[in-house]
């Protein structure tokens, strides 16, 4: 009787799997949801389903947003090359008007043409510099100084249409919610500095015959704002890319944190102490090197009093300051190498370190070379677009070199 009643048991024990792998087979349509990797995903035990909820923002959403940020920082660093370049070419005021909407239309017709030029011509740099100025060179620079602000505009909308988005899918948390609210703050704040910039240079100066050009205070404002806009996207994103090395609490390491983080608050510096060159056109005083002309250090280097005035107003001491800065960055940058090599770092910190180093020697050669040929136009363009490049290296050695949270 055993023999038979087990036989029975095993064949019903059978039929009853069979019945229940009928009646809840996995369907085409629950396959893909589940291979798309869905943000609620179905987990089956028997005949009951349990739904699990994958939290948003997560470590994909991250990447995206850092993506996102670091694609920002790279439009703000071509903002600053475009930037750099009117200012070289002379063409930041050929547009005498500033308006949000209107100004996107460039001229068309000729009475359209004539007449933006016949308000340049009502403006000091007409007067004083530009008086044989033709109606073809005008649009050269015209269309100079347009582009610059459209792509401030696309700047702005790279920033602001993305933030709306994002928020609507919840891939930021708190922290986050408050840091692009900044970040989009910054680039209208960015906006209505570059216009009093430019206000500056448009203004009559009767007691002045020098030659008419925005105030080098607001053009250094101008810049270091769009450097710290550059900065703050570019540490974001690559923090939100890049996974955090591991790397030891030793006292050596500490050290090497605290010696990157001195080191890019100078390359900071250099490259802001450069927008006071541009402004005074101190890079035509001394074209000389090392020397200033027949000595180390000028006659002329504390000619205005107050003497505070010459670190901002006196051409030879704005351009002696930025030669001092820029051996001290070089200096800080060959220690940080030589100091790092002492360490068992991470591949890409190494390799981080490593493009930083090789930028800072490729930008003094490029600063030498500027100063030598007396500023010409591609030469300093590229020089301007260098100290950004130093800074960017700057920004990833400190992101290798970053603190794991607990």
């Amino acid at each position: 009787m055993l023999l038979p009643n087990l036989r029975h048991a095993v064949c019903s024990g059978f039929r009853t799997t069979g019945r229940t792998a009928l009646q809840n087979p996995r369907t085409p349509l629950r396959q893909w949801l589940l291979q798309r990797g869905q943000n609620t995903v179905v987990a089956e035990s028997g005949a009951a389903r349990t739904p699990t909820a994958v939290s948003v923002p997560n470590a994909a959403t991250d990447r995206t947003v850092g993506r996102w940020l670091v694609g920002c920082s790279g439009l703000v660093l071509g903002a600053v090359v475009l930037g750099g370049v009117t200012r070289l070419t002379e063409s930041g005021l050929s547009m005498v008007d500033w308006h949000l909407v209107k100004e996107m239309k460039p001229p068309r017709s000729q009475a359209e043409w004539e007449a933006e030029f016949s308000k340049y011509q009502q403006f000091p740099e007409f007067k004083i510099m530009n008086r044989d100025m033709t109606l073809t060179e005008f649009k050269f620079i015209f269309y100079m100084e347009w582009g610059h602000r459209m792509w401030g505009r696309l700047v702005g909308l790279a920033y602001i249409l993305p933030t709306v988005y994002f928020w609507k899918k919840g891939y930021f948390n708190r922290s986050m919610k408050t840091r692009v609210l900044g970040l989009c703050g910054f680039v209208f704040f960015q906006g209505l500095l570059g216009w009093y910039m430019v206000k500056s240079g448009l203004e009559e100066k009767p007691e002045s015959y020098d030659v008419p050009r925005v105030s080098q205070y607001r053009l250094a404002s101008h810049l270091g704002s769009a450097l710290l806009l550059y900065c703050a996207s570019l540490w974001t994103g690559l923090k939100l890319m890049l996974p955090a090395n591991k790397l030891p609490e030793t006292r050596q390491v500490l050290q090497l944190r605290r010696f990157a983080k001195g080191t890019g608050a100078l390359v900071f510096l250099t490259a802001l102490s450069g927008a006071f060159v541009a402004g005074l056109d101190a890079g035509l005083v001394y074209n000389s090197f090392p020397k200033m002309g027949d000595y180390w250090i000028p006659d002329d280097l504390m000619n205005f009093s107050p003497a505070l005035k010459n670190f901002f107003e006196n051409p030879t001491t704005v351009q002696f300051d930025h030669r001092v800065l820029a051996i001290g960055s070089l200096a800080a940058i060959s220690g940080l190498y030589l100091f790092s090599r002492r360490l068992h770092l991470p591949r890409r910190a190494k390799i981080a370190i490593t493009c930083l180093t090789a930028m800072a020697y490729t930008q003094v050669v490029l600063g030498i070379s500027t100063l030598l040929l007396y500023v010409p136009t591609p030469l300093a363009a590229t020089h301007q677009s260098g100290s950004v490049a130093l800074l960017t290296f700057a920004i990833w050695v400190l992101a290798e070199l970053r603190k794991v949270a607990k």
